[in-house]
């Protein structure tokens, strides 16, 4: 009986500590506010349009970022709504560009508009796009793009170049459903999370069973990572890149790679060159900026960095 009371009082009082915490999780904010997902019926995946809310970084809120998904599905100040009268201006590509760290209000967008008085700025970033993805949202999206003056892509080498063509993954999509979805409205949960409490993040539990399955069942045309040479990588990258801009339907005159371009191989350099695609290399001031560039615990851009890098991209704009 008297174990019986200990354990029920053990009980009692855990609940009632959880309780407290998750209170405290929400009152503080504590959380990271992650909106939904979608994919639309083009195959485009994006936010489900008309949210808003704050990302938040590290144990202390070591940064807290507001943003606005706007009714295209994307974390942004402005809607799309292209003209032919005005010079406009589009930014695509991953969470870079897509900025949760930062309040949507003070983006690389809305810098580069201060710098280059009279350009509309349209950010088209969501985080996990790579040029496949990019690509396929400017074909699909070509009646909003063909009204656009200028298309700045940033491109992460070799991240963005792991594959030539483009295919809808629901992976990701799994969050927004099932347990999942149950197990977020536990803002004490996501928060432990996000820390690395949990021995297995959220986000991961997802990926369990294909990881159990390449165990089990490993794919006989899977070469080990180890026996793929550096040389055999850059070649892979490379082919992708050229497939997936020699398949590249539109918009290829106005689009101007973000890049750095100390972390691009010879050859993809080259490349660039004899088919004379427009690059921004960031990386220059990068080289030179007078402080750090990316936030203390994240490898994202700080204030400083986004304004470097939207130095850059209008003085290449104004080149031109």
């Amino acid at each position: 009986m008297e174990i019986r009371k200990f354990l029920l009082k053990i009980s009692f009082y855990g609940l009632v500590i959880l309780c407290l915490l998750e209170i405290l999780v929400r009152v503080f904010h504590l959380y990271k506010d992650t909106p939904s997902r979608m994919i639309d019926d083009y195959g485009v995946e994006k936010w489900v349009p008309n949210q808003t809310g704050y990302c938040v970084t590290g144990n202390r809120r070591q940064n807290v970022g507001k943003y606005r998904i706007n009714s295209s599905g994307f974390n942004s100040y402005r809607e799309f709504e292209p003209t032919e009268y005005n010079f406009e201006l589009a930014l695509i590509g991953d969470s870079f560009i897509e900025g949760f760290h930062q309040d949507y209000d003070k983006s690389i967008g809305k810098i580069l508009e201060s710098k280059l008085p009279g350009v509309i700025v349209y950010e088209f970033g969501y985080a996990g796009y790579d040029l496949a993805s990019e690509f396929h949202l400017l074909n699909t999206y070509d009646s909003i793009f063909n009204k656009i003056d200028k298309i700045v892509i940033y491109l992460d080498y070799p991240d963005d170049l792991k594959r030539d063509n483009y295919s809808v993954s629901r992976e990701r999509l799994r969050l927004e459903s099932g347990v999942f979805r149950m197990m977020k409205q536990s803002k004490l949960l996501v928060y432990t999370q996000n820390i690395g409490l949990l021995g297995v993040p959220i986000n991961s539990l997802s990926y369990l069973k294909t990881m159990i399955s390449k165990i089990l069942m490993p794919d006989k045309h899977t070469i080990p990572s180890e026996m793929i040479s550096v040389r055999s990588n850059e070649d892979i990258h490379f082919r992708n890149f050229k497939m997936l801009w020699e398949t590249q339907a539109n918009s290829k005159e106005k689009i101007m790679f973000l890049i750095d371009r100390a972390s691009f191989p010879k050859s993809l350099q080259l490349y660039f060159q004899t088919q004379k695609i427009q690059v921004i290399d960031y990386g220059i001031p990068f080289e030179y900026a007078e402080k750090p560039v990316t936030l203390i615990y994240d490898q994202h851009w700080n204030s400083y960095g986004r304004e470097l890098v939207s130095q850059a991209i209008a003085d290449q704009v104004n080149l031109r």
